[in-house]
Order: structure tokens, then C-alpha cells, then sequence
């Protein structure tokens, strides 16, 4: 199957244009990363506390970050999670301490900034643990039995799964329990005296210490190096030196692309966005690799003719096939990104834009460095290089 059909676009005659346009994304990027939003790394790289917190009703993103300013919280992400009608967020607390118990105090700022207008000497019920409940229960004896460990240990439970596993984290009322199984009626009317029940829940919440994120930079920055590097070296043996330069050159500007386009929508780069620049690294030399095949194979059949023709005959002969293959995968890239929901979204949005510029480099940037390498041996008085590669 075929799209294109002797198509004869002069792609290097247009080179002027795809310099101009890979400078400015690049150029861009680079600024953000240098000067402004920095490289946005996640919390699986800088260390911090991820809260994810569910509401009883829509949550007003403007007012928690106003609650969180107040209560002396700064450097903090919010996030909604899913859709709209979950009510839920995410609230990242960039936390440098490298101690358990300041991450701990982070996790504890954000929920008392929350909990606004809280009652005198009252808990939140939403927030409570088994274990605070269940003290609770022992210490006022609402069914007058003592201070049974096992009979309230099972109502303080049967109240904990009711609330995380029935009403998703969040009670709008302490009446509420009525309706739970294994609850008495006699506790449900007791809790009130020392709980009050707050607009939202801490589902849960995920604590990594910076020394491991920087671990994990280091290897996720020594991961990209050694893929550049094989790149490199493969194509250097299988073609010639100034094909494994290229292909480098081209897939260090498709991820310099990539990368600053998360720092400039201010987007965390966590570790699934890395795994999707590794597998961009190896789809964008795919598609190179195709093309420099193709250049490589006319170079032996029209020795007559200039370089820069026979790279833009390969590149139009390749096209189709470009065309096809980076399609199909877009579409699919597409569908994660739009359905794939909050845990992918980084993940697929780092393909989608790494796939488009992928392309767009294997024809724009990785063919016309060949030829820019040509004209300038010629220039310097040198023999032409041989281009054709090793015999297979």
C-alpha cells in the first residue's frame, strides 16, 4: 500500500525553512530549561510528597492554593486526577529535607492547611486512622462493655472500610455510618462528640527522599548517554562515521525538542516520560536508519549524480512508507494520550510529540547533515567522501 507515488519533493531545497523552524522550538526549550521553568523534574526525580486527596464536592484549585500559601507551603503542584466528576487532586510538596520525619511534616502541613474552620478539640473523621478511632471507641465505652479490644476493633474497621471502600475516601456526614455494615447504631451516635467530618480525604500518599531522586537522574541521564552512544558506534560500524553523527545529531534534537516543551508547558518529567524519550530514541533512528538505507543503496546505482538529488530521490521513495508507519503509530499514541487518563498522560503526551518530530527529523535534519557534510569537504579542497557505507 501506498500513499505517494514518484512524488518529487525537493525536501533540501526547503532545508532554510526546517533549520529555522528546529532552531526556534530548540532555542525555546533551551531557554526554559536554562533560565525559566527549568527542567521540570517529578517527584521520582527531586524527592517529595505526593497527597492525593479526594473532595465531597468539586474542588476549587484556586482556594487550595490559597490555603496552602497561607499555611507557609511553597513550591507545591496540584493536579487534578481523572475526570472531573472524581473531585479528586494531586498536590506535589517539593520538599528538599532529607530526613523521613520532614517529609512527614510536609504530608501533615498539607492536610491542616485543608482543614479549614475545624471545630475546638475535635478530629477529622475522613482523615482518622483505624487506629485513632478505634482508641476512641475503647476510651468512651459506647456500648457500655468495657474496654473491648476485639468488639471495637471490628467496629473501628467495619467504619474505615465503609468510608475508604463504600464512599471513596470521603463521608459527607457522620449519618452516613447508619448505613454501614457492622457498625451500631450506638457508636455511629457516640462519634460525633469528638469527630467532625471534613469536605475531604487523604486517599493516600506516596513519600520519596531526594537522594533517591537524584540517584534516579543520574541513572536516567546515564541511560539516554549509553543509548546515544550505541547509536553512535552501530552506525559508525554498519554505514560510515558521518551516518552515526547524524542520527545522533538528530535524535539529540528530537529529545532537546521534547524535553523543552515539557519545560515550557511546566509538565513534571517523571520516570515514564523517560522510558518514552528512550523508546522515541530508538523509533526516531528507526526511521533514520530506513532513509540512510535507502540513500546508501542509490548511491551505488547513480554514482553520476549529486548527492543532494540522490538524498531527496531517497527521501521522496521512502515516503510512503514514512508516512504509513509514523501514522499508524501517532494514531495510536494518540488514543493513550486523549483515553489513557492521568497515570499515562505524561507518558503518551512525550510520544505524540516525540513521534512528530521524529519524523520530521529523519527527513529534515539527519539526510541535509549529509550533504552539508559533502559540499563541505568539497569546499575544503578534500576528495568527496564515500557514502555509499559497508557492503552487506
Amino acid at each position: 500500500m501506498e500513499f505517494f507515488r514518484n512524488t518529487n519533493i525537493d525536501f533540501l531545497g526547503k532545508k532554510w525553512y526546517f533549520l529555522a523552524f528546529s532552531l526556534i522550538f530548540s532555542l525555546a526549550g533551551l531557554y526554559s530549561m536554562l533560565f525559566w521553568h527549568h527542567i521540570p523534574w517529578g517527584v521520582d526525580f527531586r524527592g517529595g510528597t505526593l497527597v492525593y486527596v479526594r473532595f465531597s464536592h468539586t474542588p476549587d484549585e484556586n482556594a487550595i492554593r490559597s490555603e496552602l500559601d497561607r499555611a507557609g507551603l511553597r513550591n507545591f503542584k496540584i493536579q487534578r486526577l481523572g475526570a472531573a466528576s472524581n473531585n479528586e487532586e494531586l498536590i506535589d510538596l517539593d520538599v528538599r529535607e532529607t530526613s523521613e520525619q520532614a517529609l512527614d511534616l510536609g504530608k501533615l502541613k498539607i492536610i491542616q492547611a485543608l482543614e479549614t474552620n475545624t471545630p475546638a478539640g475535635k478530629t477529622d473523621l475522613n482523615n482518622a486512622s483505624f487506629l485513632t478511632i478505634k482508641n476512641y471507641l475503647m476510651d468512651k465505652d459506647p456500648l457500655h462493655i468495657g474496654p473491648d479490644d476485639q468488639k471495637y476493633g471490628a467496629e473501628a474497621q467495619a467504619i474505615v472500610d465503609y468510608r475508604d471502600k463504600v464512599q471513596g475516601g470521603v463521608l459527607n456526614s457522620a449519618d452516613q455510618l447508619q448505613a454501614a455494615s457492622g457498625v451500631d447504631r450506638a457508636v455511629v451516635a457516640s462519634l460525633p462528640d469528638v469527630f467532625f467530618v471534613s469536605d475531604f480525604g487523604v486517599r493516600n500518599v506516596e513519600i520519596i527522599g531526594p537522594q533517591v531522586g537524584s540517584q534516579l537522574r543520574t541513572q536516567a541521564a546515564l541511560a539516554t548517554l549509553y543509548s546515544l552512544l550505541g547509536m553512535l558506534v552501530y552506525l559508525g560500524f554498519r554505514f560510515e562515521w558521518i551516518y552515526g553523527v547524524a542520527a545522533v545529531v538528530t535524535v539529540f534534537h528530537d529529545t532537546l525538542i521534547t524535553v523543552g516543551f515539557f519545560s515550557l508547558r511546566n509538565i513534571d518529567i517523571t520516570l515514564t516520560v523517560i522510558a518514552a524519550i528512550l523508546t522515541l530514541i530508538g523509533y526516531s533512528n528507526n526511521d533514520t536508519i530506513v532513509v540512510f538505507d535507502r540513500i546508501r543503496e542509490n548511491i551505488k546505482l547513480m554514482r553520476r549524480e549529486k548527492l543532494s538529488d540522490i538524498v531527496n530521490r531517497s527521501i521522496n521513495q521512502t515516503l510512503s512508507r514514512t508516512i504509513l508507519t509514523a501514522g499508524l503509530t501517532f494514531l495510536t499514541v494518540l488514543a493513550l494520550f486523549l483515553f489513557g487518563g492521568e497515570v499515562l498522560r505524561g507518558f503518551s503526551l512525550a510520544l505524540v510529540i516525540g513521534i512528530l518530530i521524529g519524523t520530521y527529523s529523519s527527513i529534515a535534519i539527519a539526510a541535509p547533515i549529509l550533504v552539508a557534510y559533502q559540499d563541505w569537504r568539497i569546499q575544503k579542497g578534500k576528495r568527496p567522501a564515500a557514502m555509499a557505507g559497508r557492503a552487506r
